[in-house]
């Protein structure tokens, strides 16, 4: 072998098709949950788009808890678009109505959601924040204000377990059964510089260590050493050679899929995953006899999965 595997055993924590699941951060958690949907979990991703640091993780948590509702009042007007500092810029319309609409409907499913999860996946990007200069908030996308709005630092290992300390608490008290697991996104912010990012991600990483150690429903995945280290190789990301490629997701899904899921759900997978590249296949000739079989066959492999897994009569396309 020309390479060295990180060795993960398998988990206490297995993960089902009955469970339900919430993804919460970066761009990884993007990927991980689009996988988990691909494959007809019960899961909500992002419900507030790409979270990049703690402590907007830790609010949206927060937030998700108290089920208290945006309302125009959280909201501010800028280049034309009504936006939310604690939602990511896909959540941004030309009217409050159109914007409230978006994120309350978003976070009435997760809100709702959260009360019966069993798992939350959590992925942080990067310990440097940006508070606004009045207030000394943490904002979760900054939509392109002036720079001058913002103070710009690195959140010290301390603030981070203190703050998730206090909220892993709470959601202990309220979701006794919830179990957390934590990742650290292998993607680079090299804008920050080669040292900077070093220090960044190391800082989460002791910060979940330590909660981890703390908190007996909390996991860590090595999704990050996985990536630095057995997939090293440039060849294993995207072409801007930050962001790990389609390969590079693969592997990790599939590395994650082995710590946490049984057998049962793995033959699963299998079936579904070969489900939806039939779903979502595009045919030449939409007007063949050929296509019209194929389809004919579709809707019967829909018909026995459904059979023998009727969680798939809700979660089926």
């Amino acid at each position: 072998m020309f390479r060295t595997e990180v060795e993960i055993p398998h988990s206490k924590f297995e993960i089902n098709h009955n469970h339900s699941i919430i993804t919460l951060g970066s761009c990884f958690a993007e990927n991980i949950g689009k996988k988990m949907s691909d494959v007809y979990f019960n899961v909500d991703v992002n419900p507030f788009g790409v979270l990049y640091n703690p402590v907007s993780v830790k609010n949206s948590l927060e937030l998700l808890l108290q089920n208290k509702l945006f309302t125009e009042n959280d909201l501010f007007a800028h280049r034309g678009l009504w936006q939310s500092f604690s939602h990511s810029s896909l959540f941004s319309d030309t009217t409050p109505e159109k914007c409230l609409n978006k994120i309350n409907n978003r976070f009435s499913r997760a809100s709702e959601l959260l009360q019966k999860a069993d798992f939350i996946l959590i992925t942080l990007g990067t310990a440097w924040v940006f508070e606004e200069q009045k207030g000394g908030r943490v904002v979760s996308n900054c939509h392109k204000l002036p720079a001058k709005d913002f103070v710009r630092r690195r959140l010290r290992i301390d603030e981070i377990v203190a703050d998730y300390s206090k909220m892993l608490t709470e959601l202990t008290v309220n979701l006794p059964n919830l179990k957390l697991i934590f990742s650290v996104s292998p993607i680079r912010h090299w804008k920050d510089g080669a040292h900077e990012n070093t220090l960044s991600k190391s800082t989460l990483l002791l910060a979940i260590d330590i909660l981890h150690k703390q908190f007996s429903n909390v996991e860590y995945f090595p999704a990050y050493e996985i990536m630095m280290d057995e997939l090293r190789d440039y060849r294993f990301y995207a072409s801007d050679m930050l962001h790990p490629s389609d390969v590079a997701v693969d592997y990790i899904w599939k590395r994650f899929s082995a710590t946490y899921f049984d057998n049962a759900s793995s033959k699963m997978n299998d079936e579904f995953e070969q489900l939806r590249a039939n779903l979502s296949h595009r045919p030449l000739f939409p007007g063949s006899d050929e296509f019209q079989i194929f389809k004919t066959n579709l809707e019967k492999q829909k018909e026995i999965l459904k059979t023998r897994y009727p969680f798939l009569i809700n979660r089926l396309e």
